[in-house]
């Protein structure tokens, strides 16, 4: 259970720096010819970065969980 959490962790972790470096650079993003716009990114790059955060903190708790 541990490594599936920590590896959600890394996915969501490289999540929230896409949209960080689409902030940064102010890329377009297009769906289905609608403009996306940057304050999206940047709540999704908060929302993925704290998944991240508390994925990586119970992926490293010691003695919880039902495989401890």
């Amino acid at each position: 259970m541990r490594q599936y959490v920590l590896v959600s962790g890394i996915v969501l972790a490289f999540i929230a720096c896409a949209q960080l470096v689409r902030l940064v650079f102010g890329a377009q993003v297009l769906v289905e010819g609608v403009e996306i716009p940057l304050w999206v990114s940047a709540i999704a790059a908060a929302g993925a970065g704290a998944l991240a955060v508390w994925a990586f903190r119970v992926s490293s708790a010691k003695g919880t969980g039902p495989t401890a």
